[in-house]
């Protein structure tokens, strides 16, 4: 196995305080990377910082509120001035909109959406050397998605944003991929809500999955260190479902 090394780089993950995007932090800092980290729960922020400060890299973590414009802007600013630099973007936070009305699409279009396009319109002029930029959606956004309309449609939305970034960004040598993780399980998540809440649909889900078992953030860490590194430099565009079939 060919080790992923990134001494050097500089990454920026949203909602980074626990699950897939804390995964995605510490396989970073691991690798070697320079990591800055941003959510809305300020303890939570800060013991994910203490945490990734185990790798021995520079950890920057910032309060933020990704549904607000001058929120992003200040994170990426104060990333930047920190980190020095900024090689590689992972949209991770999810608003989470569930409810087919007008407080869940407001939900996953402000965070899972626009957050998104905000934060890669405000990190782009910084990628002087190219750069990887890395959205973590969904399986929701492959299929029908009749308990979470918006979230399901804002998911497939950003598959499609992450094409078109890949072809506008590519003269400047900045890659645009996403990964659409499956049902995946750890502490305060939706699926270990479900399985104390809302066993049957616990239950019903986890039978879909061929595997026989829900995922773990680090099984979509893995696939996102992979994909922001030089191991994938000839793949731009794409979605890479990290779901052990669930989809099928």
């Amino acid at each position: 196995m060919v080790p992923i090394r990134l001494q050097g780089q500089k990454a920026l993950v949203s909602g980074a305080s626990r699950g897939i995007g804390l995964a995605i932090a510490h396989a970073l800092a691991r690798a070697g990377a320079d990591v800055a980290i941003c959510a809305r729960n300020d303890a939570g922020l800060q013991q994910a910082r203490e945490q990734l400060q185990a790798h021995g890299t520079h950890i920057s973590a910032s309060t933020c509120d990704l549904s607000r414009l001058e929120d992003l802007a200040r994170w990426v600013e104060t990333a930047r001035s920190e980190l020095g630099g900024i090689d590689i973007l992972v949209n991770n936070a999810s608003g989470f909109g569930r409810s087919d009305d007008e407080a869940g699409w407001a939900a996953s279009t402000q965070v899972d959406l626009m957050a998104c396009v905000r934060v890669s319109h405000l990190v782009v002029p910084h990628m002087t050397q190219g750069g990887a930029i890395l959205h973590i959606t969904s399986i929701a956004g492959l299929k029908a998605s009749p308990r979470s309309a918006p979230y399901g449609a804002i998911k497939a939305a950003m598959m499609e944003y992450t094409k078109t970034q890949a072809v506008v960004l590519a003269p400047k040598r900045i890659r645009g991929n996403n990964i659409a993780p499956g049902s995946i399980y750890f502490q305060g998540g939706v699926w270990e809500v479900a399985e104390r809440e809302n066993p049957k649909l616990y239950e019903a889900t986890l039978a879909r999955i061929p595997w026989g078992r829900y995922g773990q953030p680090d099984e979509v860490a893995q696939a996102a260190l992979f994909l922001v590194s030089d191991l994938a430099s000839w793949i731009t565009g794409q979605t890479l479902a990290v779901d052990a079939g669930q989809a099928l």
